[in-house]
């Protein structure tokens, strides 16, 4: 199997902050997958925006690691009106729970094999 294209996002200098997103999902995608698609697309928009991990379990429980260099950049993501609309519909329609952690990265590196 290829790790190809798959990678988590590369370490930044600290300080920065990670938003941590941990939700289980309801039942079939409801339009989910789009709107996810479409959000991915607008918080590369938000001065300050590091990158994003996420990963999925077969059970449901979704894991999404956003990275921004301050707190001004979470909020004006947070405040963004298109964003603010498919968190509504979120409650509404696709999280039986979530989570949000927002917390301030003090230490970062990272790692990658040489391939030859």
């Amino acid at each position: 199997m290829s790790n190809q294209g798959i990678a988590p996002v590369a370490a930044h200098q600290p300080p920065y902050y990670a938003v941590v997103f941990t939700s289980l999902r309801t039942e079939g995608d409801n339009g989910y997958g789009e709107t996810a698609e479409r959000m991915g697309e607008l918080v590369k928009e938000i001065p300050g925006f590091l990158g994003e991990d996420y990963a999925r379990t077969p059970g449901g429980l979704g894991i999404s690691v956003a990275y921004f260099r301050d707190e001004a950049a979470i909020e004006e993501w947070r405040n963004h009106l298109e964003h603010r609309a498919a968190k509504r519909h979120g409650r509404d329609h696709w999280f039986e729970r979530y989570s949000i952690h927002i917390s301030k990265v003090e230490h970062s590196h990272g790692f990658e094999r040489a391939h030859q």
